[in-house]
């Protein structure tokens, strides 16, 4: 097969995505939904931050999860202990979740209007980034453990991102990692970042995240009160 043959597939592959991502898009808005897709390298702990942040926002408003992994329901168990509903993704050999997936799942939900849907995508910094889901954005989460230069490695997924979360900033005094160098890495890459620092262990940062959270719903509670004027 060609190069130009396989660009042409790539191309209606992501084509017809975004078109079902426009329709989920449409649906979340009527359901005045935040939704963010979390994205990561495996190990860099969305699972156990989404755990902590999702048992304390339900006290406030509703939340719900969607999981992608290529196998297991363990993820997806670790939210519904916390008392929230979750729906669980099995890709398979698909190192990404797509929009249909993403559709599919949505409806299997309890309905959720005016709150946030979080979906924490399959660890991966290269195939998720070029899959828009219809999310309100993207968040990519990277631990320190892995190393300051991420962003430039992977710079797609950090282009693709409205924030940086830095995780497990508890094991700081264990390692050599400089957060100011992460920082200027990522916005090298992407200039508008947002950038906080957390430990999902103990909760550092967390209340920054939630204001950040509320900041968003503002934004967008504005948006669509311009559009309807």
């Amino acid at each position: 097969m060609t190069r130009t043959r396989l660009v042409e597939i790539e191309r209606d592959i992501l084509d017809k995505n975004n078109g079902i991502a426009a329709n989920n898009r449409g649906l979340f808005v009527a359901d005045d939904l935040l939704v963010f897709n979390l994205l990561s390298s495996p190990g860099a702990g969305k699972t156990t931050l989404l755990v902590r942040a999702v048992s304390e926002l339900k006290c406030s408003r509703w939340v719900g999860v969607i999981e992608g992994d290529q196998q297991t329901s363990n993820d997806a168990k670790r939210i519904q202990a916390a008392g929230v509903p979750a729906v669980q993704i099995n890709t398979g050999k698909n190192c990404h979740l797509d929009a249909a997936m993403i559709g599919d799942a949505y409806r299997r939900l309890p309905l959720l209007s005016g709150g946030i849907l979080f979906i924490e995508n399959v660890g991966n910094l290269i195939c998720p980034a070029a899959f828009d889901l219809g999310e309100t954005c993207k968040i990519v989460v990277f631990s320190i453990t892995e190393g300051e230069d991420k962003p430039l490695k992977y710079p797609d997924v950090f282009a693709a991102s409205s924030l940086m979360v830095i995780n497990k900033i508890d094991l700081a005094s264990l390692l050599e990692f400089d957060v100011g160098k992460a920082i200027e890495y990522a916005r090298r890459v992407n200039p508008k970042i947002d950038v906080i620092v957390v430990s999902a262990r103990t909760g550092e940062g967390f209340a920054a995240l939630y204001a950040w959270i509320d900041r968003q719903a503002g934004r967008q509670r504005r948006a669509f009160e311009d559009k309807g004027r």
